[in-house]
């Protein structure tokens, strides 16, 4: 390769390195300047800042308790909860039987309603519904299949209170008007839903009907039971644990595309071969749904078409059934938007919880660490900063400019980075998270010492620095990738199977090891190939840190090989060759009594001869 090429690479590189950090720098003052949530400093966690705690005390029938597998299950679905709002290093641990939630900083409104929603998700049919501007909350459910979605049809607007029917049958099924009793009717025309009309905390029987209102107080329902004991002796009910997905995107048009409305697409478990008392979800929601789309093509404006999916008592959404879906895969559209169909795919999918909670507690709470441990970690992390330039300076003298270099550019991209995931991941930094900075110094270290003695291995072999800095990078890129990767794998493997401070420390471990890669890669080489144009490095002077003389000094120089220069003390010659001889590798070291071997044997033959 031409000088002319090395050199343009390398300040191509240069200048990406430059556009992806100023790219970085641009986005985090943008969010500050036109106040958009971003902050020119990291985040940091409840062990650094403090923050909020919720104590979840449960709910029980008199003369029951709750079981530690129950609280154990509960902590895993409001951890999920709380990672899913991008909130980090929140802390969900049990203390006796009450569930403690510690989240850093201030959490949002959308925060803390996901966590105190704790009663069980349920879906009850709809038997009558009231509201002033609308029928209902949310749009239409389909099948997934193109062929039978369809778009959302509105739900009539019955006018004044429900009719109670004039038999005393005993109803057939949860939709069944029968359910409506004088007594029901009035509590229906009774209730404001611009007042309390639920006791917070408040547990509803499964078998019987309620009357509620939807999440955002517009509609009054009047919703069926959630459990329906059919004649051949099976249960029909339908809860969140029988949903085993639910997520969010936009919506599919008939001719494939994709639309730009926002759907809920959630999916039951379950499969026809279950023979217990109790349908699967897969089976039940083909049941529910085929009942409630014949009430639908009956009469397109009778509110029992309609589906109502509770959370703590509340309508999340109503959706109207638009086709029979047996395949347990569905689709909830209607007038969503991002957020409202991100939170309603959070709630589908963490909201199912094996019993009810209360929040017993709302405090602030002080950093358990605070300001003094942070400034602690970060002088640690300088002094092992300084400790590393230092050996540098020592070690490879004008080369640790680039070594210094590398470091700051580590350091700036690192910052950047968390700072930005801060404000758009809601990442928090704690002292895990600052130890695991600390580490990546040494990551990054590691990388430039590899190619640096890279190089040096090939100017011994008397190639010119030109040539020895391309060659020697590709040897320690090599190197480098594997070390990179082993470093990776363990901050995912760490990632994946722990929790709290520990995911921390895996986090800035992981993020800091693809940094070292970017830098070393678009900095270290490239500023290496730069210098071996300048005759200071060029002409191998003493202060360079790539004077061949003083590397040849009685130093190993690969491939079983030793190179002593002219006119050495034999005391220092002894003492260079011990080294060089314990730094062989095994092959290396066999290749030399190898060679030994043939020299020793050639001189035998001279001898008989």
């Amino acid at each position: 390769m031409s000088t002319s090429a090395v050199v343009s690479g390398a300040r191509k590189r240069l200048v990406w390195l430059s556009v992806l950090a100023g790219i970085f720098a641009a986005l985090i003052g943008a969010g500050t300047v036109f106040g958009w949530g971003a902050t020119l400093a990291p985040q940091l966690a409840l062990d650094l800042q403090g923050g909020t705690e919720i104590i979840l005390s449960p709910l029980v029938s008199n003369g029951k308790s709750v079981t530690q597998d129950q609280l154990n299950q509960a902590v895993g679905i409001i951890r999920q909860r709380v990672n899913s709002t991008g909130v980090s290093e929140a802390q969900v641990n049990t203390n006796n039987n009450n569930i403690v939630v510690s989240i850093p900083g201030i959490p949002s409104q959308d925060t803390l309603k996901l966590i105190k929603n704790s009663a069980k998700l349920e879906f009850r049919a709809v038997l009558f519904a009231s509201s002033g501007a609308s029928a209902y909350v949310g749009g239409g459910i389909n099948s997934t299949d193109p062929r039978v979605r369809a778009s959302a049809s509105a739900a009539a607007t019955a006018a004044g209170g429900p009719t109670v029917p004039s038999s005393s049958a005993a109803p057939t099924d949860s939709s069944d008007t029968h359910y409506i009793t004088e007594s029901l009717r009035r509590k229906f025309n009774g209730i404001d839903c611009s007042t309390q009309f639920r006791t917070p905390g408040q547990i509803d029987d499964p078998t019987q009907p309620i009357v509620t209102c939807s999440e955002d107080l517009s509609t009054k329902y009047l919703l069926g039971p959630v459990s329906f004991k059919q004649t051949d002796g099976k249960t029909l009910a339908l809860t969140g644990e029988q949903i085993t997905n639910a997520d969010f995107g936009n919506n599919t048009l008939s001719n494939g595309s994709t639309g730009t409305s926002w759907v809920v697409n959630l999916t039951f478990g379950g499969d026809s071969s279950n023979s217990g008392k109790t349908l699967s979800g897969k089976e039940a929601f083909a049941a529910i749904t085929k009942r409630l789309y014949a009430i639908g093509q009956a009469s397109q404006s009778d509110p029992r078409a309609q589906f109502a999916i509770t959370l703590d008592g509340y309508v999340l959404s109503a959706p109207v059934a638009q086709a029979v879906i047996t395949n347990g895969s569905a689709q909830i559209s209607g007038n969503f938007t991002h957020d409202s169909a991100k939170a309603l795919a959070d709630s589908l999918k963490y909201g199912s919880l094996p019993i009810s909670f209360e929040v017993k507690s709302q405090n602030n709470i002080s950093a358990t660490l605070g300001t003094s441990q942070l400034w602690a970690g970060l002088i640690a992390g300088g002094i092992g900063l300084l400790l590393v330039i230092a050996y540098s300076i020592f070690q490879y003298r004008g080369l640790a400019s680039i070594t210094i270099g590398s470091l700051v550019v580590a350091a700036i991209i690192t910052y950047l980075l968390i700072t930005l995931l801060s404000w758009r991941q809601g990442y928090r930094l704690s002292l895990a998270g600052v130890a695991g900075l600390i580490v990546s110094i040494g990551i990054t270290a590691d990388s430039f010492i590899v190619y640096f003695e890279r190089v040096k291995d090939e100017l011994r072999d008397g190639r010119s620095l030109g040539t020895a800095v391309e060659s020697g990078w590709k040897r320690a890129i090599r190197t480098i990738l594997v070390s990179d990767g082993i470093s990776l794998l363990a901050a995912v493997v760490l990632y994946t199977l722990t929790v709290g401070s520990v995911r921390g420390f895996a986090y800035t471990l992981g993020l800091t090891t693809l940094v070292d890669v970017a830098v070393v890669t678009l900095f270290t080489h490239p500023m290496l190939q730069l210098f071996s144009r300048i005759e200071f490095f060029s002409s191998g002077h003493r202060w360079s840190g790539l004077d061949i003389t003083v590397m040849k000094s009685a130093s190993y120089a690969g491939r079983g090989e030793f190179r002593i220069a002219e006119n050495q003390k034999a005391g220092k010659v002894a003492k260079a060759s011990g080294e060089a001889v314990r730094r062989q590798t095994i092959a290396e070291r066999k290749a030399a009594e190898a060679l030994a071997s043939v020299k020793n044997s050639g001189k035998t033959s001279e001898k008989d001869a």
